[in-house]
């Protein structure tokens, strides 16, 4: 079993490399919000690195249940994943995955201030993971799994925040804490739309955005959606690095021409790559920023 959790770890969560993407969200939200609420006096110890866990956790029941739903697709259209291809056994994955989620139930009981937050989060995985109960109508429909699926971000978002304003006696409905609540969602929405838009040559059997809109009307979506997200971004650094704002400026700009390229010729480079490129500078930047304030202060 080992051995073959070991397989399905590399290929499909490597845990140091997601681990370190829980603490990340957690850490970028917890701070953009105290940093911006003018708290810097703060104390980060094991409450923190439980929030992190949870994050990670939660995130790898999401990867168990989505390999577990697309098991039958995954059988036809990518047959050497592990689960399909018989190298790793669902019970491999269900087991590890309890174990996990035991963990965090424990210490988000014993150690958060947050526990009704972290049981609307699970709720919600819950449902996703039972197709909201209308598994025939939902499944089938890419528009509709998005809208149902998507918006998990956003309660992972909301658990980080219920904890940060708890623990300092922040208000809870702010400027910042509503962009805290839309920054990770809309890069997360971005990347799901923009991995299923295709150039038409590489379309398959497998459902895509492009496939059902169009390569244009899809990629003029997820720019517009790109707009909105640096927005959001701009807004929350900048009492804390207006000098950020400008290289977020010239990002976006960077993203929208690689959007109108792709919507002129979708052969000349896959979509998906330059949205994680973009994700990836985006999210340092905001890192970036944080350190910079904590180091230096405003700027």
């Amino acid at each position: 079993m080992l051995k073959r959790l070991h397989i399905y770890f590399k290929e499909r969560y490597p845990l140091f490399a997601r681990f370190l993407l829980g603490c990340i969200v957690f850490l970028e939200i917890h701070f953009i919000i105290l940093l911006n609420h003018g708290v810097t006096d703060f104390h980060i110890g094991f409450q923190e690195l439980v929030g992190a866990y949870t994050v990670f956790a939660f995130l790898f029941w999401l990867r168990v249940a989505d390999d577990l739903k697309d098991y039958e697709t995954d059988l036809r259209l990518f047959p050497d994943r592990p689960l399909p291809s018989g190298r790793v056994y669902k019970k491999d994955i269900v087991i590890i995955c309890m174990i996990f989620q035991a963990i965090a139930l424990i210490l988000n009981i014993v150690f958060m201030n947050n526990f009704l937050f972290f049981c609307i989060l699970y709720a919600y995985g819950y449902l996703m993971s039972k197709w909201f109960f209308k598994k025939k109508k939902i499944q089938p429909s890419l528009p509709l799994a998005l809208i149902t699926h998507n918006p998990v971000q956003m309660f992972v978002n909301v658990y980080i925040i219920s904890f940060t304003v708890i623990k300092y006696d922040l208000p809870a409905i702010t400027l910042y804490t509503v962009m805290a609540l839309w920054t990770l969602y809309f890069p997360a929405l971005i990347w799901e739309v923009s991995r299923k838009i295709k150039a038409p040559k590489d379309e398959n059997d497998y459902t895509t955005y492009s496939k059902l809109f169009g390569h244009k009307k899809s990629t003029i979506f997820v720019m517009i959606l790109t707009l909105v997200d640096i927005v959001t971004n701009m807004i929350l650094v900048f009492n804390l690095n207006k000098a950020t704002i400008l290289l977020f400026i010239i990002l976006v700009s960077w993203m929208t021409w690689k959007f109108i390229r792709f919507i002129k010729n979708p052969e000349k480079f896959v979509l998906v790559q330059k949205v994680e490129i973009y994700t990836y500078i985006q999210e340092t930047l905001m890192l970036l920023t944080i350190v910079l304030f904590l180091i230096v202060g405003k700027v």
